[in-house]
């Protein structure tokens, strides 16, 4: 099976990750699609609105309510992990646990653009398969080129968890992007 793995805080899921999703479920190969919801990312810090039980629970609800529970499968994975939390050691781990499936990553342009912070990030790219979706301000298919991944022709939804926080914290009504 191909199974896209789509890795992410989601600190909040909103409209523009389930976007995502509806286009690699409705015009990809993929025979199956996860949602790795990340406890802790290194990158990031531990700055989050809730803790990763919360947003856990959050991302399972928001998938229902969007219609997509029997076609998306939210995954704890990483919560069993040992930190820190690398996505290349949770790659290799998923590969280990499931050799008989075919993982693809899934990220958005603007973690293409770092992701020579990311940890082995040589190795990453060497060892799987990354489709990237486009986000504002990136050239997916100029850094798709540059590190050997393929862009995704997936609708650009300008909007962030962080843009969301942000705003919210400051009063304003957000709740439209929210599931």
């Amino acid at each position: 099976m191909n199974i896209g793995l789509y890795f992410g805080s989601f600190n909040p899921l909103h409209i523009g990750h389930i976007a995502i999703c509806r286009y690699l479920l409705d015009s990809s190969d993929l025979d199956e699609l996860r949602l790795i919801v990340s406890p802790l990312n290194p990158l990031k810090g531990g700055e989050y609105a809730f803790t990763a039980k919360a947003r856990l629970d959050y991302v399972t609800a928001a998938v229902k309510r969007a219609g997509l529970e029997n076609r998306l499968v939210v995954s704890d994975f990483e919560f069993s992990l040992p930190k820190p939390l690398y996505t290349i050691n949770t790659l290799r781990k998923i590969k280990e646990a499931e050799p008989e499936n075919n993982f693809i990553l899934i990220i958005g342009a603007d973690n293409l653009a770092i992701i020579e912070k990311w940890h082995k990030w040589e190795e990453l790219l060497v060892e799987n398969s990354i489709w990237v979706y486009p986000r504002s301000g990136y050239d997916a298919e100029a850094l798709c080129q540059r590190y050997g991944c393929k862009a995704l022709s997936a609708p650009l939804i300008d909007i962030s968890s962080t843009q969301i926080r942000e705003a919210e914290s400051s009063g304003t009504d957000m709740s439209s992007y929210r599931l």
